[in-house]
């Protein structure tokens, strides 16, 4: 899982930021998160960063107030969370689906946080455990995880699922009313060391849909198909390398302006994302020149001058100065190198 740790799926950040929006966390607060694209949460193969995440949390809980992590729960509904959520809802029990969820918990979330699933003749405790965040967001973020638990417990089982018993490892609210009435028990204890939902075994409700063992399995499959094949969505310096890169191909030169307006950003707004991310306009314009540069020049038998010209430099002395200055090469030298 090397690949996705450090990263969240877009389903659940889609969620999220949906809820975000609805909560009152203004645009402006959003956009400038780093790497949290909106044009990539549609893949379900793109991972999105966990700090970004992380940042959506903290205005959520800004904007939010007490039970926002429960609200946040609330509007996301069995099958908002796509694979995950059908791995619970096509098993044939309660505690089938939650071993299912949990053995592929991190089809949805951050491979640091983790839920455990244990389960005997009478009982199931589902156990989540998150990753470290400051109090207030792992209050919310608790409150939030279990709170999706529940509900794919009840779309399961009915009210058959309803907890015998719910530890949180947060301190107690002011008020616990609205987790007594979430939950729909006052056996809530807090300062735990779990954070954990303790179940009835349930078995499916019957006017539900009835179970299928071959779409578990096909559920089962996907999951894995996702886990072994999902990639870190690009970052923000990927994206803006590719649009100046595009920029050069198209146009064979490169203005911040251009760039900012293919971001859909002012050119101000990008100056200062830059600075923000402690690079400038020259440094990533040089680095995709030189990435450029050193392609055609290894792929390629384009003459200098013709490669001068396509990476946005007026001759092939320039060309030959930047060159130099990037690798210590000439342009020539460095062909003849890659050749060989």
């Amino acid at each position: 899982m090397s690949e996705i740790e450090g990263t969240v799926s877009s389903h659940l950040t889609r969620s999220v930021l949906e809820a975000a929006v609805q909560i009152g966390v203004p645009d402006r607060e959003i956009a400038a998160i780093a790497g949290l694209g909106r044009e990539l949460l549609g893949d379900d193969f793109l991972r999105i960063p966990s700090t970004a995440l992380l940042r959506l949390w903290e205005l959520i809980c800004a904007a939010g107030g007490v039970g926002v992590g429960v609200r946040v729960a609330e509007l996301a509904p069995p099958g908002r969370l796509h694979i995950w959520d059908y791995l619970i809802l096509g098993a044939s029990n309660l505690a089938e689906g939650f071993t299912d969820a949990a053995r592929f918990a991190a089809v949805m979330a951050d491979p640091a946080a983790t839920l455990v699933v244990t389960a005997d003749d009478h009982q199931l405790i589902a156990e989540f455990r998150g990753r470290p965040y400051g109090a207030t967001v792992a209050a919310v973020v608790n409150e939030f995880s279990l709170t999706v638990l529940l509900h794919r417990a009840r779309a399961i089982a009915g009210h058959a699922a309803d907890p015998i018993r719910v530890d949180f490892t947060h301190p107690a609210p002011p008020d616990p009313g609205y987790l007594i009435e979430t939950f729909g028990t006052g056996n809530i204890h807090f300062d735990q060391d779990r954070t954990a939902l303790v179940l009835p075994i349930a078995e499916r409700t019957r006017d539900g849909r009835p179970y299928d063992p071959e779409l578990r399995q096909i559920l089962l499959h996907y999951a894995k198909l996702i886990i072994d094949t999902a990639r870190p969505a690009p970052t923000w310096e990927d994206t803006l390398r590719a649009e100046i890169s595009a920029a050069l191909i198209e146009r064979q030169s490169a203005e911040i302006e251009v760039v900012a307006q293919r971001l859909a950003v002012s050119p101000r707004t990008l100056q200062r994302r830059l600075a923000d991310h402690g690079t400038s306009w020259r440094r990533e314009l040089e680095a995709v020149r030189c990435q450029q540069a050193t392609r055609l020049l290894r792929d390629t038998r384009l003459p200098v001058q013709s490669i001068a010209g396509r990476v946005g430099y007026r001759d092939q002395r320039a060309l030959r100065r930047a060159f130099h200055r990037w690798t210590g090469q000439t342009p020539d030298a460095y062909r003849r190198c890659a050749r060989n």
